[in-house]
Formats: C-alpha cells, sequence, structure tokens
C-alpha cells in the first residue's frame, strides 16, 4: 500500500511539474513578443510638428540617465523623436503641438526617476 502511495504521489508530482514548465515557457514566449513589439506611432501632421530643445541638469550617467529620460519621452503619445545628448547634457524632442505642450515635456523629465533629480532649463520651441 505505501509503495502504491509512493508511485502515485511521484506521478503526480512529474505531471505537475512538466505541466507547469510547459505553460510557463509559453508565458515567457508571449511575454517576450509582446515587448519585442514596436508601439505603432501615430503620423504627425506637418502643420503640427514641433521641435523643442532643452538643457538637463542631474544626469549622472549616460546608460542610467540620459537612455531612461530618452525612453519616458519617446514612449510619450505625440512624440515623434526624443534625443538626449549626455555630454552636451541637452535635449531636442520632436512632437505634436496638438498632442503635447513644452510644459507637459519638462513635466515628464523632471518626474523621471525620483521626481528631484532632474531639472529642465533654457527651453526653447
Amino acid at each position: 500500500m505505501y509503495f502504491l502511495k509512493s508511485i502515485l504521489t511521484i506521478t503526480l508530482a512529474s505531471l505537475l511539474f512538466v505541466g507547469c514548465k510547459e505553460k510557463t515557457a509559453d508565458a515567457v514566449s508571449d511575454a517576450a513578443t509582446e515587448n519585442n513589439t514596436p508601439k505603432v506611432k501615430k503620423e504627425i501632421a506637418a502643420e503640427n510638428l514641433q521641435t523643442a530643445s532643452f538643457s538637463i541638469e542631474g544626469m549622472t550617467c549616460e546608460i542610467g540617465c540620459a537612455k531612461t529620460i530618452e525612453k519616458e519621452l519617446n514612449g510619450l503619445d505625440g512624440v515623434q523623436k526624443a534625443t538626449i545628448d549626455f555630454e552636451k547634457k541637452s535635449a531636442t524632442i520632436s512632437f505634436d503641438k496638438t498632442i503635447l505642450k513644452t510644459e507637459n515635456i519638462s513635466k515628464v523629465v523632471e518626474a523621471t526617476g525620483d521626481g528631484k533629480t532632474y531639472k529642465v532649463s533654457n527651453m526653447k520651441s
């Protein structure tokens, strides 16, 4: 009787282990596909396209700070392209002026990270 219970327990555990592993692989595959799918941006009409440039104080590294801010800006609706130059501590962003305002852009930059690190100045559009 004990032997039968042991065999049954091992079989059940094996089935659960294999079953869960297959679901996990599918979930990982779905997540990878979802993350690799680029976000489709709407085309911005030429008359609505505006470019702004500004300085960003408080960046301490290119990969952590500059790329994080650039990613945040490029993820906004209405942004065509955002580029951060760590060496010059500057940013250039092309955006749809009917969707975004320069004040909103500076708020997003300053809110990135802990909300106290980055300061936007010399906004020119």
